[in-house]
């Protein structure tokens, strides 16, 4: 990776919501102050200028235009990968999708149980 991408990195963010997948592109993710959620800024979308409209990337660009920063809860995210290229944020609907969802205890893992 050359010495200009560490300045600019990019990530995408996929999680669930609602039933739906989302993937999003962003310049900033990180675990911030409010416990269990991740934060992420500066969501990217590709340009308007296109002459093909994607209706799940519309969506999504709807959905957050005034957002400046958002919190996702962790047992949300899917997956976050720092990418080189920005791909087309999208949305998929539950019945399409092949993720499969994993219990959720909310104890966090690498704690002991506490004994009565």
């Amino acid at each position: 990776m050359s010495q200009s991408d560490n300045h600019n990195p990019m990530y995408r963010i996929v999680f669930q919501q609602q039933g739906d997948v989302f993937e999003v592109y962003a310049r900033h993710v990180y675990q911030g102050d409010m416990y269990g959620f991740i934060e992420v800024e500066e969501l990217l979308f590709g340009e308007r200028s296109q002459v093909v409209v994607d209706p799940g990337e519309e969506k999504l660009k709807t959905t957050f235009a005034d957002v400046k920063r958002t919190f996702i809860p962790m047992h949300s995210v899917i997956r976050i990968d720092e990418v080189t290229r920005q791909g087309q944020s999208r949305v998929m609907t539950g019945e399409t999708s092949n993720v499969t969802h994993l219990p959720f205890s909310g104890v966090p893992s690498g704690t002991p149980p506490k004994k009565s």
